[in-house]
């Protein structure tokens, strides 16, 4: 018989919280376990590696909607993988808006933070912000 493993294990594996689990279980990107005659969850080293998958693609800032389906290409291997090039190119292009966005926040806050200012009413921030 192979190996089994209770949600705590699971989650040590896979670094996955629990309540992240639960939620991936809820949400379908993880198949509702096996569960042991005491009712516990007993989940197989697939279940690991697929909650390894998710992770790493949050990590990457996919949507929830966006790893289902990169995993249905990983679980369909003969599959063209341009759904995944086309997915990566838009995720790349949001990211590459946010980081210029950002850049924009930092150039106004450093402006910001040279106030010389003393009182609130001579703060460059508050003045900023004040419609």
């Amino acid at each position: 018989m192979s190996k089994t493993y209770s949600i705590g294990a699971l989650s040590s594996l896979s670094g996955v919280n629990i309540e992240t689990i639960r939620y991936y279980e809820r949400v379908k990107l993880l198949a509702a376990p096996a569960r042991s005659s005491n009712g516990y969850r007993c989940y197989d080293h697939s279940a690991a590696e697929r909650l390894t998958f998710v992770r790493r693609g949050r990590e990457l800032g996919f949507t929830v909607d966006e790893i289902r389906r990169l995993l249905e290409l990983a679980d369909n291997p003969d599959r063209p993988c341009a759904d995944a090039d086309q997915m990566v190119l838009a995720h790349l292009e949001n990211i590459e808006g946010r980081i210029r966005d950002l850049q924009r926040m930092r150039k106004a806050l450093r402006e910001i933070s040279r106030c010389a200012g003393t009182t609130a009413a001579d703060c460059r921030l508050v003045r900023t912000l004040v419609p």
